[in-house]
């Protein structure tokens, strides 16, 4: 079974019927984010490179034929107009790691008809949820003020294929490490993690699980001390790493309970018995609304591993996107339901200091000192240039949230800026669904348009 066939059923029978009317033209569907969710005062860009590799990879074979006459309960023969069909198309896209806001398109996709078409179910399916889960996780990392932040989300994410994308915009965001020994090796990320209550309950006493565990990583080790009473645990665990002499790089670990009171204990037991340097690390049920509390708490805690609720944006599980018919042969359109409408044409993101964002039509002038925010990253189905990497898409979003005002910033009660659409677009918009309220058609061909 292969990604191609990873789509919603409409998407082949649209797809099978463009061809079959010789609808061939260049279409341009944009992606973007109706609104934002409940508590963001931004989104974070992601999802864009594993969109990539699926569209420079996509082709209709024989088994994908086949695979959708079975689904359609149609003879093969009926669907041979797909066969061969690759991605031939254009693609521009904000890059990975930028601040973006509702309404903005994140990629626009321009391609015959039947090609743009049929990708767009993966299309909206890696860029909404990796997009939910970075805007989620960066999140964690501002609340956590400077100390590390660990993903531990693998084992209650929606699949493994989610928590591979966990970890991956985890590392995106900032996050130090992640507990997935698979996404570790993908990306060069660090691998962490520590041991399971099971392990502790398998010895006859906690001291007998944390000397075993010391004879097996002769290196810095961490010490889960909460599987039965905490503070003993902690002293326990000291009594080991003192006598070991293992106090450098290693760390206690808690996960229940109170966690800034039981913090504050253990810090002082592990003071006391000459281990300043043994650190604190805290999970359990953490996001950025208990990270932010505990920090300024002033619970000594050294990192913060987060998952089930961070791996899965529990707060806020989906993104309200779309991806949506802008323009067709050079002509532009636009959706009227209520509550649903969308802007025509293709578009430009224009980004200036101190300022809101611009939508305008992509043949507009930029105003002037904007940067545009959509770039050209892949033509005639072939990327522009090299896949972008987690660094470069890192430093973008540092300085990204470097220039966003404080109050988009919040982890409570935030408030997003709301971009602007320029004059010219908003009056092809009124014009055009003037146009479309009174019966007669499209409007012409957008200046600039491609045919």
């Amino acid at each position: 079974m292969s990604d191609v066939t990873t789509t919603d059923l409409y998407e082949v029978t649209m797809a099978l019927s463009y061809l079959r009317e010789g609808m061939d033209r260049p279409a341009t569907f944009s992606l973007f984010a109706r609104a934002l969710p409940p508590e963001r005062g931004f989104l974070v860009s992601a999802g864009l490179e594993p969109a990539l590799d699926y569209l420079s990879a996509f082709r209709v074979t024989d088994d994908d034929v086949r695979d959708f006459a079975t689904a359609l309960h149609r003879p093969e023969s009926d669907l041979a107009a797909l066969r061969d069909l690759r991605f031939s198309g254009q693609v521009r896209a904000v890059p990975e790691g930028r601040a973006v806001f509702a309404g903005e398109p994140l990629m626009e996709v321009t391609a015959p008809i039947a090609e743009a078409q049929l990708v767009e179910t993966f299309l909206l399916n890696q860029v909404s949820h990796q997009t939910s889960i970075a805007s989620k996780a960066v999140r964690c990392v501002r609340a956590a003020a400077g100390h590390p932040v660990i993903d531990f989300s693998l084992r209650r994410t929606h699949g493994t294929s989610a928590g591979m994308q966990a970890a991956r915009v985890g590392a995106l965001t900032g996050f130090a490490g992640t507990s997935n020994v698979a996404a570790a090796v993908r990306w060069g990320l660090r691998a962490s993690g520590t041991m399971a209550h099971s392990y502790v309950e398998a010895f006859p006493d906690e001291e007998s699980a944390f000397r075993a565990f010391a004879r097996a990583h002769p290196g810095p080790v961490t010490f889960l001390v909460d599987t039965y009473d905490t503070v003993h645990g902690v002293r326990t665990a000291a009594r080991v790493l003192r006598d070991l002499a293992r106090g450098p790089g290693c760390a206690i670990r808690l996960d229940s309970g109170d966690l800034g009171d039981l913090a504050r204990r253990s810090r002082r037991v592990l003071d006391d018995a000459g281990l300043p340097e043994v650190r604190v690390i805290a999970s359990g049920g953490l996001d950025e609304y208990a990270v932010d509390d505990l920090v300024r708490s002033g619970a000594p805690i050294d990192v913060y591993a987060v998952g089930t609720r961070v791996g899965t944006s529990a707060d806020a599980p989906y993104l309200d996107s779309a991806y949506k018919l802008v323009e067709y042969d050079g002509h532009p359109v636009m959706k009227l339901s209520s509550a649903k409408v969308t802007a025509p044409g293709r578009k430009q993101i224009h980004r200036r200091p101190g300022r809101p964002d611009v939508i305008a039509l992509l043949d507009e002038p930029a105003p002037d000192g904007a940067e545009a925010l959509l770039r050209t990253v892949m033509r005639d189905g072939r990327r522009t240039g090299p896949p972008d990497t987690l660094d470069a898409a890192h430093g973008r979003l540092a300085a990204d949230l470097a220039a966003l005002p404080e109050d988009a910033l919040k982890v409570r009660a935030p408030r997003a800026p709301r971009p602007e659409a320029s004059a010219r677009l908003a009056r092809t918009t009124a014009e055009l669904r003037a146009r479309l309220a009174a019966g007669h058609g499209v409007s012409p061909p957008l200046a600039g348009s491609a045919r």
